[in-house]
């Protein structure tokens, strides 16, 4: 059985099993359970802390599993980044307190907070910087009113939180993260693995694409379909209404009400825009 480790909690949780069922896989119902077997698809879930996935994996006790690139990162672990998964996207940020314009070049000499000193370390180290790390597990905000830290290095969404400790981010990002699928080095010999990486694909491909119905006259069909021709072609098939026709065709999400308002034009009606949860194009 294919071995796939899934975020227990945090930000990454929800979304990753929200994308694992649409890929057709089981998920638990009870937040306790802590492994799951799914056996139609010979596969086993295990429900881990997000910042130790990248450890199981890559010491080979599990074979793939869903976090985010910053952890797999500051991990260190023998394991590789497989397919981005297009959720839990974050920026890995200095941040000092409001006020002076700050530089990256400053940090030579200072205390950053920080809680990924592996990813940090490394940064620092390429780009030639000496500093002193403080470690803390969690937010890292107060540190430097509390007088641990001249600068803190941390994850931002939106900033609000490093904005209300009278913070401000500079610099460039350290690191641009969003949750990955990750295997250990040899991964690509995994059985299992090529469905599992197909199916998550089509979950991705289904967030740019909807489906659209419309019903249109004979006369019209060439216009509305030269304004949606779809991947291979509509589907057209004929309504009991003499002179009428069914269509169906795949969209590009962005964009589509303005097609629908382009359609509806050429004469389509009865338009509907369908959200999809798999595409395999």
């Amino acid at each position: 059985m294919l071995k796939i480790a899934v975020p227990n909690k945090g930000s990454l949780a929800e979304a990753a099993s929200t994308m694992l069922r649409a890929a057709g896989y089981r998920q638990r119902t009870d937040s306790k359970d802590l492994i799951l077997v799914d056996s139609a698809h010979d596969v086993e879930f295990y429900y881990l802390r997000p910042r130790d996935i990248a450890v199981y994996v890559g010491e080979g006790h599990l074979d793939v599993g869903i976090t985010g690139r910053d952890m797999l990162l500051d991990s260190g672990a023998r394991a590789t980044e497989l397919l981005s998964l297009g959720f839990g996207g974050s920026r890995f940020r200095f941040a000092a307190p409001a006020g002076p314009t700050h530089s990256v070049e400053e940090m030579a000499g200072r205390r950053i907070a920080t809680s990924y000193p592996g990813l940090l370390g490394r940064w620092l180290a390429e780009h030639g910087i000496e500093a002193t790390l403080v470690k803390l597990d969690g937010a890292v905000e107060s540190a430097i009113r509390l007088g641990v830290a001249d600068v803190v290095a941390d994850v931002v969404d939106t900033g609000t939180t490093l904005q209300r400790a009278g913070l401000e981010v500079f610099g460039d990002p350290i690191c641009v993260s969003e949750a990955v699928l990750i295997g250990r080095e040899t991964a690509g010999d995994l059985p299992g693995l090529a469905p599992l990486r197909t199916r998550l694909e089509s979950v991705l491909v289904a967030q740019n694409y909807l489906m659209m119905d419309y019903n249109v006259a004979q006369e019209n069909l060439a216009a509305t379909t030269g304004l949606a021709s779809g991947v291979n072609g509509p589907t057209v098939s004929r309504l009991a209404e003499p002179g009428w026709l069914a269509v169906r065709v795949l969209v590009p999400r962005s964009g589509a009400h303005l097609l629908m308002d382009q359609l509806f034009e050429a004469g389509a009606r009865g338009i509907i825009l369908t959200e999809l949860s798999a595409v395999r194009l």
